[in-house]
């Protein structure tokens, strides 16, 4: 492993702890006094699996559908967003709270390694969304192959 990955890999380890901590520190506030709801602050959970040849990833999505979620990747970074418009009903002069309006959660993940972008596979279950991440073999890679002798 070179040094640059270590430290990319100790840095997006450290980022994901921050997240935990906020998130946990974020449940005890009164997040309405800041003009936040709780679904606003919610994170999307993953597991992450190296199976060798691949990388299988499955993150909780519940509530929302296929349609609402949107999984791209970019320069060996995953994002996965889930978002929904709630339909506004007329009388809204009656309800003492709404927090159900709009709902939105993001995610980012860093990939150790390449991606072979075009056969990435992905299904939606039970608001779980589980891809499959084939990675890419060093001869995809590109570049140019400089023969040692």
């Amino acid at each position: 492993m070179t040094e640059e990955r270590d430290s990319t890999d100790r840095f997006d380890t450290q980022l994901e702890r921050l997240q935990r901590q906020f998130e946990n520190i974020s449940r005890m506030w009164d997040l309405e006094r800041f003009g936040l709801s709780e679904s606003e602050m919610t994170s999307i959970g993953i597991d992450l699996i190296d199976h060798g040849d691949e990388f299988e990833l499955t993150a909780n999505v519940p509530g929302f559908d296929r349609d609402e979620i949107d999984a791209r990747l970019s320069e060996n970074t995953l994002t996965i967003t889930a978002e929904r418009e709630e339909e506004t009903e007329a009388n809204e002069e009656l309800y003492l709270k709404r927090e159900r309006a709009h709902r939105s959660v993001s995610r980012s993940i860093r990939l150790p390694e390449p991606v072979n972008e075009e056969n990435v596979t992905a299904t939606y279950e039970n608001g779980v969304l589980s891809l499959t991440l084939p990675k890419q073999q060093p001869s995809d890679v590109g570049g140019h192959t400089i023969e040692v002798e």
